[in-house]
């Protein structure tokens, strides 16, 4: 049923984790559980006000709400996981599980890229169009936006996950992570990677840099469009209402870069589990706190929520 099932001896795969001592194992577990329920809460709050709240049904906040809702997918596939392995002594996952794994993962990750050009397209026609911008982002434009950019992450997944699980894996299974990602898997096969490995970087490269070229190319106009504002307050709101997306466009693009486009002899098991933390769970904590403390709109709405709840208490 799976494309290596035939010519690969390995049927399951041990996830090495971040240490072998049961005590770091359990204060990792105390801090990595924070960290999950911490971007849980935060992500589902953020839809929940935005579902809520009548005044953020708009592009941007629905656009918002999809990122959120990536973010819970991204950091649910791999973290829950990583909590189990921590107090366990058993750290296997079957293969077809790491393939899933490694689909999914790749699947999120691809979306949020293509998502935050859709999100820059919203501030480029909010800025640079505003007396147009609902008639240009149309509710139906909206939904078309969002399902090609969850159908483009799932397809596009496709080949990076099917070349990497079709290597044959001939011993031994222990991956130097906490999940299964594509490099750190394909590090066990038991041949020359070289070709796929290539193929893989080109695929990166046009899933990575076209994205990030759409982005900043847009943020190249809106700043054009700012800086023909004549008041210093104007340029200021502005600028302020693009932060946020800048700041987690950052958060993301930064260590996914590293990862998936640096030759495969600076490959660092360790480092790689470090960086990969930092875009797979940081980013998923970060991205609510960001948008939330810059954003009047959204606190306004949590206010409202709660005030409304106390009034119904009461």
């Amino acid at each position: 049923m799976l494309p290596a099932s035939n010519h690969s001896s390995v049927t399951e795969f041990i996830l090495l984790g971040f240490s072998s001592d049961s005590t770091s194992n359990r204060i990792l577990f105390i801090i990595f559980l924070l960290l999950y329920l911490c971007s849980v809460l935060g992500n589902g709050l953020i839809i929940l006000l935005i579902s809520l709240d009548s005044h953020l049904h708009t592009p941007m906040y629905f656009f918002l709400s999809v990122l959120s809702l990536l973010d819970l997918g991204y950091v649910t596939n791999t973290v829950p996981q990583m909590l189990v392995h921590l107090l366990s002594s058993s750290k296997f996952i079957s293969f077809g599980g790491c393939w899933l794994q490694m689909y999914i993962f790749s699947a999120l990750g691809l979306s949020e890229c293509i998502i935050f050009v859709v999100m820059a397209y919203d501030r480029y026609v909010a800025i640079c169009f505003p007396l147009r911008y609902t008639l240009i982002l149309n509710w139906n434009l909206c939904v078309r936006l969002v399902v090609g950019t969850c159908t483009c992450g799932f397809f596009l997944s496709l080949p990076h996950t099917y070349f990497t699980m079709s290597l044959p894996f001939c011993g031994p299974n222990m991956v130097n992570h906490y999940f299964c990602e594509g490099p750190s898997v394909r590090s066990l096969a038991c041949m020359d990677t070289h070709l796929i490995e290539v193929v893989d970087f080109i695929i990166s490269v046009f899933i990575v840099l076209v994205p990030l070229s759409l982005i900043l190319a847009s943020y190249v106009r809106i700043t054009m469009s700012i800086l023909k504002i004549k008041s210093t307050q104007g340029r200021f709101k502005a600028f302020s209402t693009c932060a946020s997306h800048l700041t987690v466009v950052t958060l993301f693009y930064g260590p996914a870069i590293y990862i998936y486009m640096r030759p495969n002899s600076n490959y660092s098991p360790e480092r790689d589990k470090q960086v990969s933390l930092f875009y797979n769970v940081f980013t998923a904590l970060f991205n609510p706190v960001v948008y939330s403390l810059r954003n009047k709109d959204i606190k306004a709405a949590f206010i409202k929520v709660v005030m409304r709840n106390r009034i119904a208490y009461w």
